[in-house]
């Protein structure tokens, strides 16, 4: 079920993410606690919990590497909307944690998939596999996650991935808008085929100067991810910059030309 794992693990996918939205086959914050860290379900109900912990105290490290952790969840239809917003302020108030660099949790504005359907989300990021790790069994966190996620929720995914490629901040500025994107691959796709689609992915920023920031990179827990294997997040100042990208049609689709062959899905979320 919920996954905070031990091992937190697109952005070629990311913006292929837009690129896709067309014609794809197609997360939480906190206050005062840390992120968590969620193993495979064990059962539908009973997800496993995790959390960090970590000596490094600077509230804006440099980016030069770090974990990215997505989860994203789906609110039962009859989950009572004060038991909903229950859920995300305790998420929030896991980001005061010690391993916690950033964490956001909240409602997804747009999810574009044919077979998913997700509610919401919890966005963190670590400064190590370690430190996610290490978040795993943390008091707090198996509270919220007992009390407030499990409760009310019928799905979950989660994905992580280890980022050292970025600009800027790994604290997401307040107001800023956000587009995950989610790759499953088809069976039998190499190196070579992975590396091509990391090169695209990894190239879209270049050709949207809009995006601030953008991440990608491997998913290093794949029991729970339902078979997506590359992630990204693509950080814009705001919404109406995130939109304006889906006018580009023409970029976006030679982009997604160039890796459609290794593709058997696409995910993309965006969240503000």
């Amino acid at each position: 079920m919920l996954c905070v794992s031990t091992r937190a693990a697109s952005a070629r996918t990311h913006f292929l993410s837009s690129s896709f939205t067309a014609t794809a086959t197609a997360s939480f914050s906190a206050a005062t606690l840390k992120p968590f860290y969620y193993k495979p379900f064990k059962s539908r109900f009973h997800p496993s919990i995790k959390m960090l912990s970590s000596s490094n105290s600077d509230p804006n490290p440099k980016p030069s590497e770090f974990v990215e952790h997505v989860v994203l969840f789906k609110v039962r239809q009859d989950a009572d909307p004060s038991a909903i917003n229950a859920m995300v302020n305790n998420l929030n108030g896991l980001a005061s944690l010690d391993p916690v660099l950033h964490l956001k949790a909240g409602p997804i504005a747009r999810v574009r998939s044919s077979s998913l359907s997700f509610t919401h989300m919890l966005h963190s990021r670590h400064r190590s596999k370690p430190d996610l790790g290490s978040y795993a069994d943390h008091p707090a966190h198996i509270s919220v996650v007992t009390n407030y996620v499990r409760p009310i929720i019928d799905d979950v995914m989660a994905v992580d991935w280890a980022s050292d490629d970025i600009t800027g901040s790994v604290i997401v500025p307040h107001g800023s808008a956000m587009r995950f994107t989610f790759l499953k691959l088809k069976e039998g796709v190499e190196e070579s085929g992975k590396n091509e689609i990391f090169g695209v992915v990894k190239g879209i920023k270049d050709k949207f100067p809009s995006i601030e920031q953008l991440s990608v990179g491997e998913n290093f827990s794949p029991g729970r991810a339902k078979g997506f294997s590359i992630g990204s997040v693509a950080v814009f100042k705001g919404m109406t910059e995130l939109e304006a990208l889906d006018s580009d049609s023409e970029v976006a689709n030679e982009q997604k030309d160039k890796v459609r062959e290794f593709l058997d899905s696409v995910l993309v979320l965006d969240f503000h």
